[in-house]
């Protein structure tokens, strides 16, 4: 079994280079040798909501026969949520989390991580590929699990911005479909407490800089994705569960600027109910927000199945943005 070290989240988030905890597997057999090397834990013991339960280190299956990207991974067992740290060979300053999709049954590992990863460190983005926990895997007060992984994540990124090279007013979300959701919650709710704080990361900010939702995964209530409403909620939802988790109905204030993008024609999660009516909301509430809706596109496109098409141009719509707004150096 190949290994990876992980670099342990412990009481001072300052010193995370030196609680590396070597030969500590991330994703049990289906570990690459192209795979980062550093990543980063993100509970120092036993994540909350965890107590008495027992899933192994990431399984890890083949999500499609036919390989979109080199490798086409997709995990569910996420008993160890990590970040997969992927260095730029010239940082800009500039972070991206990203939270790929899997209808919070699994999560596209390479497809809507690695992949959009590799692609923008080539822009001068360091990113974090976060492998959250699913919270229909055992996980007490499962609604959360999600956005607690996704809060104590931004808060270690930018307790240990110095270590990455990167600015901590620099750090995006992005999310796809139920990682979008994930996006479009941690955008709403950072402030939310949701796990009791553990060291001094936590005292960090968890609000994102930017915030980027993928075809995402938006309302719990009518045209909603009811596989991720099935995951997240659990079965027969009371309206009031419904309507805390539909991401479109709470958008703060203090929300950050937001790029969203998907395709008019995707069947799966249905645009207005989602990703339009949340960029609405986004208006609504005054947040600097950008909406691009192309034509095709469908579902779950990312960066390689767009080859050849119109919405291939996406990442450079993002990052004209980006740089716009004084988020990334170069265009």
């Amino acid at each position: 079994m190949d290994r990876r070290t992980i670099i342990g989240a412990g009481i001072a988030a300052a010193a995370l280079s030196k609680q590396a905890l070597a030969d500590t597997p991330v994703a049990g057999d289906g570990v690459l040798p192209s795979d980062p090397r550093e990543n980063i834990l993100l509970w120092p013991g036993t994540p909350p909501g965890g107590a008495g339960l027992k899933l192994p280190a990431d399984r890890v299956v083949n999500h499609e026969p036919a390989y979109i990207t080199p490798s086409d991974r997709a995990i569910d067992q996420v008993g160890l949520p990590v970040l997969n740290v992927l260095r730029p060979d010239k940082p800009d300053g500039s972070a991206l989390i990203l939270a790929p999709g899997g209808g919070y049954s699994r999560q596209m590992l390479d497809f809507e991580g690695m992949d959009v990863g590799r692609h923008f460190n080539a822009m001068g983005v360091t990113c974090f590929v976060l492998r959250y926990r699913l919270p229909g895997e055992g996980w007490a007060n499962r609604s959360d699990v999600p956005l607690q992984d996704a809060q104590r994540a931004v808060r270690l990124v930018r307790a240990n911005a110095a270590q990455y090279a990167i600015d901590p007013a620099r750090i995006g979300f992005m999310g796809f479909s139920a990682g979008g959701h994930v996006a479009c919650s941690i955008a709403t709710r950072f402030a939310a407490n949701v796990y009791a704080p553990l060291d001094a990361a936590d005292s960090v900010s968890a609000r994102p800089d930017f915030s980027v939702p993928m075809y995402p995964v938006v309302t719990m209530g009518a045209g909603a994705h009811q596989g991720s409403v099935d995951k997240l909620l659990g079965p027969n939802p009371p309206p009031a569960l419904i309507d805390a988790y539909s991401c479109e109905k709470h958008v703060p204030g203090d929300a950050p600027p937001s790029w969203v993008c998907l395709a008019a024609d995707d069947t799966t999660v249905p645009p207005l109910p989602n990703g339009v009516a949340y960029w609405l909301a986004l208006q609504a509430a005054k947040i600097p927000s950008e909406i691009h809706v192309f034509e095709t596109g469908g579902h779950g496109f990312g960066i390689a199945r767009t080859a050849g098409k119109p919405d291939a141009v996406w990442p450079q719509l993002l990052r004209t943005w980006g740089a716009a707004r004084g988020i990334f150096k170069t265009v």
